[in-house]
């Protein structure tokens, strides 16, 4: 069988790649890969929850179907987040976990995503296992060892006391937009804000099934950036389609975007002496701004592959406190396995109102440098660190960058093209080397 999980689990158009005969073989695969050979005694158990695309309903069924019928009982958490059914996984002790989105992707997307015991993210080869497993034949138990289908009805609020839980402080006298991208947080980040203390305004919050992240978001700022205007709040939260990443904007309507979040709240665990090891994990894709801020907050930074199932796996394996992706998937270990987009908004905001510092002077802590972007298509992109006239050009032009440029030469995981990047104190120059290495890339690597 062709790999069949991607980063991030199993993604694609539903009914047409996520099929309903897909989702059973892999519920059915699953029961047995996380549920009877990781089960102590007891019959497995297994949370399930999901965003509110159209979609998500029948794969919901697919999903429950094939594992109750392998005798797991399914606790159906409903619409929520995708780290809140990686926290209910570990606050009821099942034995793995499902979530049903896409993500920021557009509605006739979904995605199946499984996670192990504790709320995990799966290695690598749990993922193998579970692919090898569809070809053999499921389980069919009968009478009393059939699995049953439960709705998790307290679910929610099991949630939202995790989250408060996490707060350092109150938000009472902030004012905060919620844009909730009509996805899984629509309902339960509203909630917890105001639960907080704050005075929340919420849109994108009004989920259909079709409209999931159309025009809002964290993909899709501005109506957030307008409304935070509107109503002159202290901070704008973006959410994505399942609520696991988190983009803000400041009173004055401008972005800060996940690198300078990061930077803010390594610099407050610092402060509480809760950053361990004075350590921060980044991918490569994080701004060299904020590598040369740590710097001067003497915070380490440690950087990782580009996603952050290797931000997690660096964090978990020297108990880092904090790491994420300039996307906004920022991790917090004491409180979470995954990201958790609403956990972030709150901890942003807690230290918003505990230092009495707008955003926007917060965010000073960083200077982004101009990062300038090129995708060269139709090249041989395994050659990106084999061919010497392009390891030359871009040693050429690191030298001329000096301490206050970055370059990084990245090819695709799925498309035969190489990421060229570029950071370089001023947009000019970062502009021109970019263009410069992307030609060189294009008439030395051409297919």
């Amino acid at each position: 069988m062709s790999k069949l999980f991607g980063t991030d689990g199993v993604r694609g158009v539903a009914n047409e790649t996520i099929t309903v005969e897909l989702a059973t073989q892999l519920a059915q695969a699953a029961a047995v890969v996380l549920g009877h050979e990781a089960a102590e005694g007891a019959r497995p158990k297994a949370v399930i929850a999901r965003d509110p695309r159209i979609s998500s309903d029948f794969i919901n069924a697919a999903i429950s179907a094939g594992l109750a019928s392998s005798g797991i009982d399914v606790y159906d958490a409903g619409v929520l987040p995708t780290p809140a059914a990686a926290y209910l996984v570990e606050d009821i002790n099942a034995d793995f976990g499902v979530m049903i989105s896409a993500s920021h992707n557009p509605a006739p997307d979904n995605g199946i995503k499984f996670l192990a015991r504790g709320g995990e993210k799966l290695t690598d080869a749990q993922e193998d296992r579970i692919t090898a497993q569809m070809e053999e034949q499921p389980l069919r138990p009968t009478g009393e060892r059939v699995g049953r289908v439960r709705r998790f009805a307290d679910a929610e609020d099991r949630y939202v006391l995790h989250l408060l839980k996490s707060l350092p402080n109150r938000l009472d006298g902030m004012k905060i937009v919620i844009d909730a991208a009509h996805g899984a947080g629509a309902a339960v980040a509203p909630q917890v804000f105001a639960d907080a203390g704050a005075e929340v305004f919420v849109i994108g919050a009004n989920p259909d099934g079709l409209n999931i992240n159309h025009n809002y978001g964290s993909t899709h700022m501005e109506n957030l950036q307008a409304a935070v205007l509107e109503h002159g709040a202290d901070l704008g939260v973006a959410l994505d389609g399942d609520a696991d990443r988190f983009l803000a904007v400041d009173h004055t309507g401008s972005i800060v975007d996940g690198d300078q979040i990061m930077a803010i709240m390594a610099v407050a665990l610092k402060d509480q002496g809760e950053l361990n090891d004075d350590t921060l994990v980044v991918t490569v894709m994080s701004n060299l701004g904020l590598k040369l801020a740590m710097q001067e907050h003497e915070i380490n930074v440690v950087e990782t592959k580009v996603g952050d199932r290797y931000v997690l796996e660096a964090m978990h394996e020297n108990g880092y406190s904090i790491g994420g992706e300039q996307s906004g998937h920022i991790i917090f270990s004491k409180w979470a396995t995954t990201g958790d987009g609403i956990l972030t908004g709150l901890q942003l905001a807690a230290r918003m109102n505990d230092t009495k510092q707008r955003l926007a002077d917060l965010a000073k802590v960083m200077t982004r440098l101009p990062q300038v972007l090129i995708n060269v298509k139709n090249v041989d992109k395994s050659g990106v660190n084999a061919n010497g006239v392009v390891s030359e050009a871009v040693t050429s032009v690191e030298k001329q960058l000096g301490k206050t440029g970055r370059v990084l030469l990245r090819p695709s995981g799925t498309e035969p093209v190489v990421r060229v990047m570029v950071e370089a104190a001023d947009k000019d120059t970062a502009d021109q080397q970019a263009r410069h290495l992307a030609n060189v890339v294009s008439e030395n690597l051409a297919l």
